[in-house]
Protein backbone atom coordinates (compact mmCIF):
# COMPACT_ATOMS: atom_id res chain seq x y z
CA UNK A 1 0.00 0.00 0.00
CA UNK A 2 1.53 3.52 -1.11
CA UNK A 3 2.28 5.52 1.75
CA UNK A 4 3.69 8.35 0.22
CA UNK A 5 3.69 10.04 -3.26
CA UNK A 6 5.40 12.58 -5.17
CA UNK A 7 3.61 14.63 -7.69
CA UNK A 8 4.15 18.03 -10.07
CA UNK A 9 3.45 20.47 -7.81
CA UNK A 10 -0.92 21.39 -7.91
CA UNK A 11 -2.69 24.48 -8.90
CA UNK A 12 -5.81 25.85 -6.96
CA UNK A 13 -8.46 26.57 -10.35
CA UNK A 14 -10.93 28.84 -7.44
CA UNK A 15 -9.64 30.23 -4.50
CA UNK A 16 -10.96 32.36 -2.75
CA UNK A 17 -8.18 34.92 -0.49
CA UNK A 18 -10.52 37.80 0.62
CA UNK A 19 -8.20 40.93 1.62
CA UNK A 20 -6.52 42.74 4.46
CA UNK A 21 -5.70 40.95 7.20
CA UNK A 22 -7.85 37.92 6.51
CA UNK A 23 -5.44 37.83 3.28
CA UNK A 24 -2.31 38.09 5.08
CA UNK A 25 -3.37 35.41 7.46
CA UNK A 26 -4.63 32.61 4.87
CA UNK A 27 -2.65 33.02 2.02
CA UNK A 28 0.52 31.65 3.64
CA UNK A 29 -1.82 28.02 3.65
CA UNK A 30 -2.63 28.47 0.08
CA UNK A 31 0.91 29.22 -1.05
CA UNK A 32 2.44 25.84 1.01
CA UNK A 33 0.99 23.81 -1.48
CA UNK A 34 0.13 25.51 -4.94
CA UNK A 35 1.73 26.96 -7.55
CA UNK A 36 -0.80 29.35 -9.02
CA UNK A 37 -4.87 30.10 -8.10
CA UNK A 38 -7.63 31.72 -10.14
CA UNK A 39 -8.64 33.95 -7.58
CA UNK A 40 -11.94 34.54 -6.83
CA UNK A 41 -13.34 38.85 -7.45
CA UNK A 42 -15.94 38.88 -5.15
CA UNK A 43 -14.54 41.39 -2.76
CA UNK A 44 -16.37 44.44 -1.26
CA UNK A 45 -16.13 46.25 -3.48
CA UNK A 46 -16.04 43.53 -6.40
CA UNK A 47 -13.53 43.73 -8.90
CA UNK A 48 -14.64 44.52 -12.10
CA UNK A 49 -11.66 46.93 -13.80
CA UNK A 50 -8.07 45.60 -14.93
CA UNK A 51 -6.41 48.34 -12.56
CA UNK A 52 -8.66 47.17 -9.39
CA UNK A 53 -7.34 43.73 -10.93
CA UNK A 54 -3.64 44.76 -10.72
CA UNK A 55 -4.00 46.51 -7.30
CA UNK A 56 -5.28 43.35 -5.47
CA UNK A 57 -2.84 41.38 -7.42
CA UNK A 58 -0.31 43.65 -6.14
CA UNK A 59 -1.71 43.27 -2.44
CA UNK A 60 -1.38 39.16 -2.85
CA UNK A 61 2.48 39.30 -4.00
CA UNK A 62 3.09 41.84 -0.90
CA UNK A 63 1.12 39.33 1.16
CA UNK A 64 3.49 36.26 0.01
CA UNK A 65 5.43 34.81 2.65
CA UNK A 66 9.61 35.22 2.34
CA UNK A 67 10.85 33.20 -0.99
CA UNK A 68 7.19 32.23 -2.21
CA UNK A 69 6.73 31.89 -5.55
CA UNK A 70 3.16 31.84 -5.40
CA UNK A 71 1.42 32.94 -8.71
CA UNK A 72 -2.33 34.61 -8.55
CA UNK A 73 -4.12 34.68 -11.49
CA UNK A 74 -6.96 37.34 -11.54
CA UNK A 75 -10.26 37.55 -12.78
CA UNK A 76 -13.27 40.05 -13.08
CA UNK A 77 -16.63 39.90 -11.62
CA UNK A 78 -19.20 40.16 -14.42
CA UNK A 79 -21.94 42.59 -13.49
CA UNK A 80 -25.13 43.69 -15.76
CA UNK A 81 -22.82 47.35 -17.04
CA UNK A 82 -19.66 45.54 -17.82
CA UNK A 83 -18.47 46.61 -20.97
CA UNK A 84 -17.64 44.89 -23.63
CA UNK A 85 -14.89 46.78 -24.87
CA UNK A 86 -13.33 46.66 -21.45
CA UNK A 87 -12.91 43.09 -21.36
CA UNK A 88 -11.53 43.39 -25.07
CA UNK A 89 -8.91 45.88 -23.57
CA UNK A 90 -8.13 43.34 -20.66
CA UNK A 91 -7.51 40.91 -22.99
CA UNK A 92 -5.17 42.78 -24.62
CA UNK A 93 -3.10 43.14 -21.80
CA UNK A 94 -4.01 39.83 -20.21
CA UNK A 95 -5.09 40.89 -17.10
CA UNK A 96 -8.07 38.70 -16.59
CA UNK A 97 -7.50 35.01 -16.69
CA UNK A 98 -10.97 34.09 -16.38
CA UNK A 99 -14.45 36.43 -16.20
CA UNK A 100 -16.76 35.72 -13.32
CA UNK A 101 -20.24 34.63 -13.60
CA UNK A 102 -21.98 35.09 -10.02
CA UNK A 103 -26.01 35.52 -10.23
CA UNK A 104 -26.45 38.52 -8.28
CA UNK A 105 -27.65 36.95 -4.54
CA UNK A 106 -26.62 33.28 -5.42
CA UNK A 107 -23.59 33.21 -2.91
CA UNK A 108 -21.45 35.52 -0.55
CA UNK A 109 -20.66 39.07 -2.08
CA UNK A 110 -22.84 38.49 -4.85
CA UNK A 111 -25.24 41.37 -4.65
CA UNK A 112 -23.65 43.03 -7.80
CA UNK A 113 -23.90 40.08 -9.96
CA UNK A 114 -25.58 38.72 -13.03
CA UNK A 115 -29.35 39.45 -12.81
CA UNK A 116 -30.21 37.93 -16.51
CA UNK A 117 -27.94 36.09 -18.52
CA UNK A 118 -29.29 38.15 -21.43
CA UNK A 119 -28.02 41.23 -20.00
CA UNK A 120 -24.28 40.14 -20.31
CA UNK A 121 -24.93 38.51 -24.00
CA UNK A 122 -22.58 41.48 -25.21
CA UNK A 123 -19.68 40.75 -23.35
CA UNK A 124 -19.95 36.93 -23.84
CA UNK A 125 -19.57 37.67 -27.47
CA UNK A 126 -16.68 39.11 -26.81
CA UNK A 127 -15.32 36.73 -24.55
CA UNK A 128 -16.19 33.82 -27.25
CA UNK A 129 -14.14 35.54 -30.33
CA UNK A 130 -11.36 36.15 -27.95
CA UNK A 131 -10.87 32.87 -25.95
CA UNK A 132 -12.08 34.40 -22.01
CA UNK A 133 -13.15 31.42 -20.33
CA UNK A 134 -16.13 32.32 -18.25
CA UNK A 135 -16.38 30.83 -14.88
CA UNK A 136 -19.72 29.86 -13.75
CA UNK A 137 -21.30 29.79 -10.51
CA UNK A 138 -24.25 27.29 -11.23
CA UNK A 139 -27.43 28.42 -9.21
CA UNK A 140 -30.49 29.73 -9.90
CA UNK A 141 -31.52 32.19 -6.90
CA UNK A 142 -35.06 32.09 -7.73
CA UNK A 143 -37.14 31.59 -4.02
CA UNK A 144 -39.62 28.86 -5.21
CA UNK A 145 -36.44 26.49 -6.21
CA UNK A 146 -35.33 24.13 -3.66
CA UNK A 147 -32.19 25.07 -2.28
CA UNK A 148 -31.07 21.32 -3.58
CA UNK A 149 -32.30 21.51 -6.54
CA UNK A 150 -30.50 24.96 -7.29
CA UNK A 151 -27.29 23.92 -9.38
CA UNK A 152 -29.42 21.09 -11.92
CA UNK A 153 -32.19 24.17 -12.07
CA UNK A 154 -29.93 26.09 -13.82
CA UNK A 155 -28.33 23.88 -15.74
CA UNK A 156 -32.00 23.82 -17.61
CA UNK A 157 -32.80 27.06 -17.33
CA UNK A 158 -28.87 28.86 -18.17
CA UNK A 159 -26.61 26.44 -19.32
CA UNK A 160 -28.41 24.78 -21.76
CA UNK A 161 -29.68 27.85 -23.36
CA UNK A 162 -25.92 29.89 -23.20
CA UNK A 163 -24.23 26.44 -24.44
CA UNK A 164 -26.97 27.01 -27.52
CA UNK A 165 -26.17 30.28 -28.35
CA UNK A 166 -22.29 30.27 -27.27
CA UNK A 167 -21.23 26.62 -28.56
CA UNK A 168 -17.17 27.77 -28.40
CA UNK A 169 -17.58 30.11 -25.28
CA UNK A 170 -15.20 28.71 -22.85
CA UNK A 171 -16.88 27.64 -20.03
CA UNK A 172 -15.97 26.50 -16.28
CA UNK A 173 -19.08 25.00 -14.40
CA UNK A 174 -17.30 25.63 -10.84
CA UNK A 175 -17.71 23.62 -7.86
CA UNK A 176 -19.98 20.61 -9.27
CA UNK A 177 -22.35 19.17 -6.46
CA UNK A 178 -24.97 17.08 -7.84
CA UNK A 179 -24.50 13.77 -10.62
CA UNK A 180 -26.91 15.91 -12.78
CA UNK A 181 -23.99 18.39 -13.06
CA UNK A 182 -20.93 15.60 -13.84
CA UNK A 183 -23.54 13.96 -16.54
CA UNK A 184 -23.87 17.13 -18.09
CA UNK A 185 -20.15 18.16 -18.36
CA UNK A 186 -19.68 14.59 -19.63
CA UNK A 187 -22.22 15.51 -22.28
CA UNK A 188 -20.77 18.20 -23.34
CA UNK A 189 -17.56 18.92 -25.83
CA UNK A 190 -14.14 20.54 -24.67
CA UNK A 191 -15.43 23.64 -24.12
CA UNK A 192 -16.96 22.58 -21.02
CA UNK A 193 -14.91 21.90 -17.96
CA UNK A 194 -15.36 21.82 -14.32
CA UNK A 195 -14.20 22.13 -10.79
CA UNK A 196 -14.43 19.91 -8.16
CA UNK A 197 -13.71 20.89 -4.24
CA UNK A 198 -12.18 18.63 -1.59
CA UNK A 199 -14.95 19.49 0.33
CA UNK A 200 -17.52 17.98 -1.87
CA UNK A 201 -15.83 14.64 -2.31
CA UNK A 202 -15.62 14.43 1.26
CA UNK A 203 -19.14 15.91 2.58
CA UNK A 204 -23.21 14.83 2.19
CA UNK A 205 -25.79 17.07 3.27
CA UNK A 206 -26.47 14.42 6.41
CA UNK A 207 -22.73 16.93 7.85
CA UNK A 208 -24.58 20.24 7.47
CA UNK A 209 -26.92 19.03 9.98
CA UNK A 210 -25.35 16.02 11.77
CA UNK A 211 -25.52 16.63 15.78
CA UNK A 212 -27.20 19.71 14.84
CA UNK A 213 -26.89 22.78 11.98
CA UNK A 214 -23.13 22.94 11.28
CA UNK A 215 -22.61 25.98 9.87
CA UNK A 216 -18.49 25.00 9.20
CA UNK A 217 -20.10 22.46 6.75
CA UNK A 218 -22.65 25.07 5.07
CA UNK A 219 -21.07 26.38 1.72
CA UNK A 220 -22.74 27.02 -1.56
CA UNK A 221 -23.65 25.62 -3.60
CA UNK A 222 -24.17 23.06 -0.27
CA UNK A 223 -23.33 19.27 -0.71
CA UNK A 224 -25.69 16.88 -2.08
CA UNK A 225 -26.88 13.05 -1.67
CA UNK A 226 -24.86 10.07 -1.23
CA UNK A 227 -25.37 9.28 -5.12
CA UNK A 228 -24.25 12.74 -6.14
CA UNK A 229 -20.93 12.35 -4.16
CA UNK A 230 -20.37 8.97 -5.26
CA UNK A 231 -20.61 10.89 -8.95
CA UNK A 232 -18.08 13.53 -7.74
CA UNK A 233 -15.68 11.22 -7.00
CA UNK A 234 -15.65 9.43 -9.84
CA UNK A 235 -15.68 12.13 -11.96
CA UNK A 236 -12.81 13.73 -10.40
CA UNK A 237 -10.40 10.32 -9.68
CA UNK A 238 -11.70 9.46 -13.62
CA UNK A 239 -8.71 10.48 -15.27
CA UNK A 240 -11.03 12.65 -17.68
CA UNK A 241 -9.41 15.83 -18.29
CA UNK A 242 -12.89 17.68 -17.84
CA UNK A 243 -12.61 17.66 -14.50
CA UNK A 244 -9.87 19.47 -11.64
CA UNK A 245 -9.09 20.85 -8.95
CA UNK A 246 -10.92 23.93 -7.57
CA UNK A 247 -10.35 24.57 -3.68
CA UNK A 248 -13.22 27.18 -3.13
CA UNK A 249 -11.44 27.54 -0.04
CA UNK A 250 -13.32 30.57 1.02
CA UNK A 251 -12.78 31.95 4.77
CA UNK A 252 -14.80 34.17 7.40
CA UNK A 253 -14.50 34.73 10.51
CA UNK A 254 -15.98 32.73 13.36
CA UNK A 255 -18.02 35.55 14.05
CA UNK A 256 -19.98 35.19 10.76
CA UNK A 257 -20.10 31.57 10.78
CA UNK A 258 -21.97 31.51 13.93
CA UNK A 259 -25.16 33.46 13.18
CA UNK A 260 -27.96 33.77 12.35
CA UNK A 261 -27.67 34.33 8.46
CA UNK A 262 -24.61 32.45 8.46
CA UNK A 263 -21.56 33.25 5.74
CA UNK A 264 -21.56 30.64 3.19
CA UNK A 265 -17.88 29.09 2.66
CA UNK A 266 -15.32 26.46 3.83
CA UNK A 267 -11.85 27.73 4.30
CA UNK A 268 -10.10 24.11 3.40
CA UNK A 269 -6.94 25.43 2.18
CA UNK A 270 -4.64 23.49 4.82
CA UNK A 271 -6.13 20.65 4.51
CA UNK A 272 -7.24 20.53 0.65
CA UNK A 273 -4.74 18.66 -1.01
CA UNK A 274 -4.64 15.66 2.22
CA UNK A 275 -8.13 15.08 1.86
CA UNK A 276 -7.83 14.90 -2.13
CA UNK A 277 -5.19 12.58 -2.12
CA UNK A 278 -7.20 10.70 0.56
CA UNK A 279 -9.98 10.15 -1.53
CA UNK A 280 -8.31 9.22 -4.54
CA UNK A 281 -6.26 6.38 -2.29
CA UNK A 282 -9.58 5.13 -1.15
CA UNK A 283 -11.17 4.84 -4.90
CA UNK A 284 -8.13 3.15 -5.89
CA UNK A 285 -7.07 5.97 -8.42
CA UNK A 286 -3.28 7.70 -6.85
CA UNK A 287 -2.25 7.49 -10.00
CA UNK A 288 -4.61 9.72 -11.67
CA UNK A 289 -3.85 12.33 -8.75
CA UNK A 290 -1.46 14.35 -10.40
CA UNK A 291 -3.75 15.04 -13.49
CA UNK A 292 -7.01 16.11 -11.25
CA UNK A 293 -4.30 18.23 -9.24
CA UNK A 294 -1.80 19.69 -11.06
CA UNK A 295 -2.01 18.78 -15.52
CA UNK A 296 -5.53 18.97 -16.42
CA UNK A 297 -6.65 22.82 -15.28
CA UNK A 298 -3.43 24.04 -16.71
CA UNK A 299 -3.59 22.71 -19.92
CA UNK A 300 -7.23 24.12 -19.79
CA UNK A 301 -6.34 27.69 -19.24
CA UNK A 302 -2.90 27.18 -22.07
CA UNK A 303 -0.79 27.04 -19.11
CA UNK A 304 2.26 24.69 -18.62
CA UNK A 305 2.31 22.36 -15.48
CA UNK A 306 4.59 23.83 -12.34
CA UNK A 307 8.40 23.07 -12.47
CA UNK A 308 8.69 21.98 -8.73
CA UNK A 309 7.13 18.73 -6.81
CA UNK A 310 5.29 17.79 -3.60
CA UNK A 311 5.40 15.28 -1.34
CA UNK A 312 2.27 13.68 0.60
CA UNK A 313 2.72 10.88 2.93
CA UNK A 314 0.00 8.78 4.54
CA UNK A 315 0.36 8.92 8.68
CA UNK A 316 -0.70 6.01 10.96
CA UNK A 317 -2.54 8.63 13.27
CA UNK A 318 -4.95 11.06 12.13
CA UNK A 319 -3.34 14.52 11.26
CA UNK A 320 -3.68 17.28 14.12
CA UNK A 321 -3.03 20.55 13.92
CA UNK A 322 -4.15 23.48 15.03
CA UNK A 323 -7.77 23.69 13.66
CA UNK A 324 -8.08 27.40 14.62
CA UNK A 325 -5.96 30.40 14.14
CA UNK A 326 -6.06 34.32 14.16
CA UNK A 327 -6.63 36.74 11.61
CA UNK A 328 -6.17 39.92 12.89
CA UNK A 329 -8.94 39.99 15.54
CA UNK A 330 -10.66 37.50 14.45
CA UNK A 331 -10.84 33.91 14.55
CA UNK A 332 -10.87 31.49 11.87
CA UNK A 333 -11.39 27.74 11.35
CA UNK A 334 -10.35 25.11 8.70
CA UNK A 335 -12.10 22.19 7.62
CA UNK A 336 -12.24 19.73 10.06
CA UNK A 337 -15.19 17.44 9.01
CA UNK A 338 -15.82 13.96 11.29
CA UNK A 339 -13.57 11.79 8.25
CA UNK A 340 -10.15 11.43 9.92
CA UNK A 341 -7.59 13.36 7.84
CA UNK A 342 -4.35 10.68 7.27
CA UNK A 343 -2.77 12.55 4.64
CA UNK A 344 -0.63 15.06 4.75
CA UNK A 345 2.02 17.32 2.99
CA UNK A 346 5.57 16.73 4.33
CA UNK A 347 8.07 18.62 1.00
Amino acid sequence: MNTEITIIRPDDWHLHLRDGKMLAAVLPYTAKIYGRAIVMPNLMPPITSVNEAEEYRRRIIAARPEGSNFEPLMTCYLTDATDPEDIRAACAVKAFHAVKLFPAGATTNSDNGVTSIKNVYPVLEVMQELGIPLSVHGEVVDPEVDIFDREAVFIEKVLIPLRKDFPELKIIFEHLTCKKAVDYVLDQDEFTVATITPHHLVLTRNDLFKGGMNPYMYCLPVAKTFEDRKALREAATSGNEKFFLGTDSAPHACKNKEKEGAFAGIFNAPTSIGYVTQVFERCGELPRLEGFTSIFGARFYGLSPNGSTITLTKRDEPVSMNWLFKAGEDEVKIFNPDTPLYWELVD
